[in-house]
């Protein structure tokens, strides 16, 4: 059984290469687990990485010695296995089923299992250095008759030469290179490069250009755009998401392409996978790179488009869209916001959608070719999906594009950054590591952001009227990190925007005295986010909350949110009686809303204020209808016992009135370090007030010491309204003067 496994996953060669090359940090943490796990043979499956077959006409896309469009160097051995010869025109197979043509050279200091190719050929093929392409004899290929070749339009900008006599003519003189159809080349003129497109060949897809070959170059030039459309996208576009995009790529590939493997086994192939995670992050993206890199139709299906008011055309839209995918498998039939047209039958009362979701279910029954259409769904809103479609043999798989870790927006990062001008200060680390809970859209909504910053910064340079802007403005142009810092200002997580989640901006300086606070405070919750190895090489296990009681105004919110600043977390403040409504179970729904925001956001301090308020001792609660606080107190035990010890959140409780809390929430566990703030002293008084006074202009003749012995039994609150109020005076005082 374990060889027929290893079978399945031969045919996904290539992609595993690629896993392995894109992302060899988490590939290696793969392993590593794998190597620690109980099987006998010591691998891993858990990530569903299909393993690399090798075959000799397999190679590794290597840096070319030889700059030049139509030729591709091997080691003489290697020819030799895969019996090509010197001057062979070979086949040569890449990603997104893309496949070109050149002239196989021989080059003993190429690595036997190695090709060198230049940018132009990777580029067609769709491939990097590290990946993986196959390599074919192509012995029918002929001399073409007539060739059709267009520049593309940015390239000849400015260029007054004719371009045949110029460029095609000396590119194509007596060199017999040969061409693909749909190939892009670029030409070396004595100035300067122009790119060409190969838009029809004859005869056949493929040919070699010889002298009596006719080309054409009339014609609008190929707009670059149009080469650069979404329909292109593949697995280098996608980030952050290894695991989740090994597991749909075995779900998609392996039934759209060789169905045959489940019918000798026996069982009938996946049909469907849903993807579900916050709006942004990259579920369309996924289905759509899977779809060019396996060659599948791609037929989309957005939620909201495809109702109407006439039941009729509503259902008439998914049957032809299904008929069509049926026609042309291998097909991908993508559902965008399947939310919207398959909600729960038993809470919708319209008639027009309840039928949407029993035709939806009718027509995936129906497929009469199975396993040449694959179905993936994609919502926000997973529970709100009907039951029916998420059984087995319909959305066999459920997959989670949660938000991205730190590995994760780094990746992403570089994929939105590749095409920048970045300054040398820019430390893309260091954003990944600022960002948490943003999802794809949201790190590429920063990259513009940032370069929006730059153009504002250079608008007094630049003169809009003009029809072109000038080449040295623009060649200076780079985005710095400056530009970055202020871009963080105007964005924030796409996926916490109905949460008030904020990174506050309250430092240690803000707080006078609470020394020993402090030291506590980091121990519990800076060390477990800035030193988590030390935690796993005790083996011991973050604290998950703490509880801050004390008179009023001693600072226990400020505190909260300065310890959220230090250790670079997101901060959640929830006011108890908010989470209280007049509705049955919404104020429990209110509960899980919120830890999961924490979740998402992770690390993330979520501050409870007035926590007696939703947490007082189970069945002391008078007049209280239907117990809402007693439900509201269980669930947040719930919610906090299922914290997991890899999402870094920590709950922090203020209360005045320690004595009430239920006894349940204080264990070991939970709000397990009880901390009191106490009133300050004298020394502490001092401190608040520097702190309160430090960017304010004071006279030589304030004593704060002296304010400090005054002050006795005055909370910090207190403390700064007297300042607050010194500054009011001084104000008039000045305003006064003037007049």
């Amino acid at each position: 059984m374990r060889m027929l496994y290893l079978r399945l996953f031969l045919s996904l060669s290539a992609f595993a290469l690629f896993c392995f090359e894109t992302f060899p940090i988490t590939t290696t943490m793969a392993r590593r687990q794998g190597e620690s796990s109980g099987s006998k043979s010591g691998k891993d499956f858990s990530t569903a990485i299909p393993r690399w077959k090798k075959l000799p006409n397999r190679l590794v896309v290597d840096l070319a010695v030889i700059d030049d469009n139509s030729v591709v160097s091997l080691h003489p051995y290697t020819m030799e296995k895969i019996q090509i010869f010197r001057g062979d025109t070979i086949l040569i197979k890449g990603k997104k089923q893309k496949d070109t043509i050149c002239i196989a050279v021989a080059d003993d200091t190429c690595e036997e299992p190695k090709i060198r190719m230049n940018r132009v050929v990777r580029s067609n093929l769709r491939v990097q250095l590290g990946d993986v392409v196959s390599v074919h004899h192509c012995t029918d290929v002929k001399y073409g008759k007539h060739v059709h070749i267009l520049p593309v339009d940015v390239t000849i900008e400015g260029v007054t030469d004719n371009l045949f006599d110029a460029f095609l003519k000396p590119y194509f003189l007596e060199a017999y290179r040969p061409v693909r159809k749909g190939d892009l080349f670029l030409v070396r003129g004595e100035r300067r490069s122009v790119e060409f497109k190969v838009i029809e060949t004859d005869p056949r897809e493929y040919c070699v250009i010889a002298p009596d070959t006719e080309i054409f170059c009339e014609g609008e030039p190929v707009r670059r755009e149009d080469e650069d459309k979404l329909d292109e996208v593949g697995y280098n576009d996608v980030g952050g998401v290894r695991k989740q995009m090994a597991q749909i790529h075995e779900l998609v590939e392996l039934p759209l392409w060789h169905p045959q493997l489940f019918e000798s086994i026996g069982v009938k192939p996946p049909k469907g996978i849903l993807l579900y995670g916050p709006p942004g992050s990259g579920k369309k993206l996924i289905a759509r790179a899977v779809a060019n890199e396996i060659g599948a139709f791609f037929f989309c299906i957005n939620g909201l488009e495809i109702m109407s008011k006439l039941v009729e055309e509503s259902e008439s839209n998914l049957q032809k869209t299904f008929e069509e995918a049926e026609k042309n498998g291998p097909s991908i039939i993508f559902i965008d916001k399947i939310d919207c047209i398959a909600p729960k039958r038993e809470k919708r009362h319209d008639e027009v959608e309840r039928r949407i979701v029993s035709q939806l279910l009718t027509l995936m029954d129906g497929l009469q070719s199975r396993g040449h259409v694959i179905f993936i769904g994609a919502t926000n809103r997973p529970n709100s999906i009907d039951p029916a479609l998420r059984r087995f043999g319909r959305f066999d798989r459920e997959i989670d594009i949660g938000v991205l870790d730190e590995v994760g927006r780094l990746e992403v990062l570089h994929i939105h950054t590749k095409n920048m001008k970045l300054s040398d200060d820019v430390d893309l680390e260091r954003i990944a590591k600022d960002t948490h809970g943003y999802v794809g859209a949201d790190l590429a909504a920063l990259c513009t952001e940032a370069a929006m910053q730059y153009i504002r910064e250079k608008m007094d340079v630049i003169d809009l009227e003009d029809e072109s802007i000038d080449a040295v403005i623009l060649d200076s142009m780079a985005v710095t990190n400056e530009h970055f810092q202020t871009a963080f200002g105007t964005s924030n997580p796409s996926a916490l925007r109905e949460t008030v989640v904020e990174l506050p901006n309250v430092s240690w300086e803000d707080i006078g005295g609470l020394e020993n606070v402090k030291r506590e405070l980091q121990e519990t919750v800076q060390y477990p986010v800035e030193h988590p190895e030390k935690f796993e090489k005790f083996g011991m296990s973050p604290s998950k909350g703490v509880l801050f009681y004390g008179p009023p105004g001693c600072g226990k919110t400020l505190l909260a949110m300065a310890i959220a600043t230090e250790s670079q977390a997101n901060f959640i403040s929830v006011k108890g009686p908010e989470l209280l409504t007049m509705w049955f179970g919404e104020s429990e729904a209110n509960v899980r809303e919120i830890f999961y925001k924490a979740r998402q956001s992770a690390p993330c301090v979520l501050f409870f204020d007035e926590l007696d308020s939703i947490a007082t001792q189970r069945g002391s609660s008078v007049g209280d209808a239907g117990g809402a606080v007693d439900r509201i107190l269980n669930q947040l035990l719930t919610e906090m016992d299922d914290i997991s010890a890899k999402k870094t959140v920590f709950i922090i409780g203020a209360t005045n009135r320690p004595d009430i809390i239920d006894p349940a929430l204080l264990r070991p566990g939970r709000l397990d370090q009880l901390i009191y703030i106490p009133l300050p002293e004298e020394m502490s008084r001092y401190q608040i007030f520097k702190s309160c006074l430090r960017k304010s202009p004071v006279s030589k003749d304030v004593d704060l010491r002296a304010l400090a012995k005054r002050t006795q039994g005055f909370s910090g609150a207190d403390i700064t309204e007297i300042c607050q109020r010194a500054c009011k005076y001084a104000i008039r005082e000045d305003i006064e003067k003037r007049f």
